[in-house]
């Protein structure tokens, strides 16, 4: 997650959201496609089982109520009639219907390799129905068969050469391979094939509608639930944050947040404005206890420094300023390490202070030789001390000046 650190949190939300959408939207793609694969296909299979039942049915019509008529007129013979009929239903469509069978009459109804591979699987009684999509030549095709189970008026033509019709035995002699079936025998199969070409298109067409759907319904999703995530967290969260940079900024303390709801966004704003009072309390109480403090130095009658552990000097009175030489504006930022002849040796009893929790300059008066903004040396008694200031210590320095081996004031 490296790369979104230095992105806003709105940005980052936008481009994860948008992430994830993007997948649910190629998923919900790649789901229609499939569906719509799945619905054309079957779709294609039902009408395919549709056409070679009514085939059968009309085969199966005309074998048990027409009986001398294809003997003066060929087209009435049952399969001549059914294949006639499928092409009327065909037509105008993909679809390519004809009859096969192992034992052909008619060259025409020879089956392929596919074909004779469904025929034998048909005559091993596994199944009477099958399809699958194929690829001949580069071309996938879906291929459908229905078998056809013989019955007793189909011997009439497929039975014994003897109780064939005349017309049939004139066209095909004693001991051709299509007589002799039984009844229950499986005699052949309406096979249909469509290409895919024309199924796919399909699927494509409603693929692309049901894209657009979907990226419409996701790009609103995306819009409406970005808009409420800011409005409900990120803009909120993106306030506290402002806030708390001002004051970082400012140190004004008195900023308050509208509180709106009760959830943990709401909690957090609450929290925010409750951070905000105990430091502007704690900020009063220590601007009120340093301007006593500054009050009471400017009273004293000797100079009086007070400086971090770090010998940053914060607060000075009028007695000091005058012993160094520098105003107020001047002297706050100075080290007082820089003051002192031995400043090395005040900043190691620092040190030994805050590690040992007492040092032999701390609390004791001392002989110091301190010099002025001029770099003029004198002799100082130095009293220092140690106060509390929000967790953090802070030193100050009460000095003495000697003239004349007395301590002057």
């Amino acid at each position: 997650m490296k790369p979104f650190t230095s992105l806003s949190v709105n940005t980052t939300f936008n481009m994860i959201s948008t992430l994830l959408l993007v997948m649910l939207f190629l998923a919900l793609a790649y789901n229609n496609y499939r569906r719509e694969q799945a619905l054309i296909l079957n779709g294609a299979v039902d009408n395919a089982r549709t056409i070679s039942r009514q085939i059968i049915v009309t085969r199966d019509y005309l074998s048990n109520h027409v009986t001398t008529e294809p003997e003066s007129n060929y087209n009435l013979v049952p399969q001549v009639a059914s294949t006639q009929i499928a092409r009327q239903l065909t037509s105008g469509s993909n679809f390519s219907v004809r009859q096969v069978s192992l034992r052909y009459r008619n060259p025409g109804n020879r089956p392929d390799p596919f074909e004779t591979e469904q025929l034998k699987l048909f005559m091993q009684k596994r199944n009477h129905e099958s399809w699958q999509v194929t690829t001949e030549q580069g071309k996938k095709s879906l291929r459908y068969l229905l078998a056809m189970v013989a019955d007793s008026s189909c011997l009439a033509c497929h039975g014994s050469y003897d109780a064939a019709p005349a017309f049939v035995q004139a066209r095909f002699a004693r001991g051709h391979f299509s007589y002799g079936y039984q009844v229950g025998e499986v005699i052949g199969a309406i096979s249909v094939s469509v290409p895919m070409e024309g199924l796919y298109r399909q699927i494509g067409t409603n693929l692309k509608h049901d894209i657009i759907y979907d990226a419409c319904v996701l790009i609103a999703f995306l819009a409406i639930t970005g808009a409420i995530m800011r409005k409900a967290i990120l803009t909120p969260v993106k306030d506290v944050a402002v806030h708390i940079s001002d004051v970082a900024k400012t140190g004004n303390f008195s900023q308050r947040l509208e509180r709106t709801s009760t959830n943990e966004i709401g909690q957090l704003v609450g929290s925010f404005n409750e951070l905000m009072e105990e430091l502007d309390r704690k900020t009063r109480q220590r601007v009120e206890s340093e301007e006593r403090y500054r009050n009471f130095i400017e009273i004293a009658q000797s100079p009086i420094i007070s400086f971090m552990a770090d010998g940053k000097i914060v607060i000075s009175n009028q007695k000091a300023e005058k012993l160094f030489g520098l105003s107020k504006e001047e002297l706050l930022g100075l080290s007082i390490f820089d003051f002192m002849e031995d400043g090395e040796n005040l900043r190691r009893a620092i040190e030994a202070y805050f590690s040992a929790g007492s040092s032999d300059l701390i609390g004791t008066t001392t002989l110091q030789k301190v010099r002025d903004v001029c770099g003029r040396l004198f002799d100082a008694e130095m009293v220092i001390s140690v106060s509390q200031s929000d967790q953090t210590q802070i030193f100050s320095a009460i000095l003495r000046t000697i003239k004349n081996g007395s301590a002057a004031r």
